[in-house]
């Protein structure tokens, strides 16, 4: 199979991207890094982005480490997911910082979480840990919008995470509450502190926190899809 080339440009429109997609299928990372005179890191303890990044390199992803899609123009955001031999994910999925103070107006329909979902090119990488970062291959891609039902679970899900957020639970929050989505910190170092409001409606300093797919979802969607 003829090797892909990294692109500088953005692809035009959604078919182009899938189609930059399908032809890093069955490649492994370590070939997509030396290709494109990529380090590749012994691990990902570090370097947790880095599997995204070379990906970007070669779909010619726009948006860097902006709060919007990857793929701004076209509506897409990129998401890699690392599985196991049966192809089923091996952790949760980052969606998207979540807002903790300034909260007033914000719904389901105008928030970050549903527009980073609208439209997402998932790939799946070979994940255990068992096998060299260098020698993971690429799966197939694909493209996905939630259905009717997954929006609705998702919308639950959001709505009743914003609310304690809203009345200053913040801190009862667990990575439990959720059936689909769940909110867990989201920081570097436990040093890390953003502003959040307090049970008395009083501001307080606590971890940033962060929007996850459960693996049962995504686990769910990738079988689908993949008639696993």
């Amino acid at each position: 199979m003829s090797f892909p080339i990294p692109m500088q440009t953005s692809p035009e429109d959604q078919q182009a991207l899938l189609q930059r997609a399908q032809s890093l299928s069955g490649f492994s990372l370590g070939e997509l890094a030396t290709q494109a005179n990529l380090a590749i890191p012994p691990d990902l303890k570090r370097e947790k982005g880095w599997v995204g990044m070379l990906l970007e390199t070669y779909l010619g992803a726009s948006a860097g480490s902006k709060p919007e899609q990857d793929f701004p123009e076209i509506g897409v955001e990129l998401k890699t997911i690392p599985i196991d031999a049966q192809g089923k994910p091996l952790e949760t999925t980052f969606v998207c910082v979540a807002p903790l103070t300034g909260n007033s107006g914000v719904t389901w329909e105008n928030s970050h979480v549903r527009h980073k979902l609208a439209r997402v090119l998932w790939i799946p990488v070979e994940g255990d840990r068992q096998i060299p970062l260098s020698e993971r291959r690429v799966g197939s891609p694909l493209m996905w919008s939630p259905s009717v039902e997954e929006e609705q679970q998702l919308r639950q899900d959001w709505e009743e995470l914003m609310d304690l957020i809203v009345l200053g639970k913040v801190e009862t929050i667990t990575a439990r509450h959720g059936e689909v989505l769940q909110l867990r910190p989201k920081a570097a170092n436990n040093k890390a502190r953003t502003e959040a409001i307090g049970e008395f409606g009083q501001p307080i300093m606590t971890l940033p926190r962060g929007f996850y797919l459960k693996k049962s979802f995504t686990g769910a969607l990738l079988a689908r899809h993949f008639l696993l």
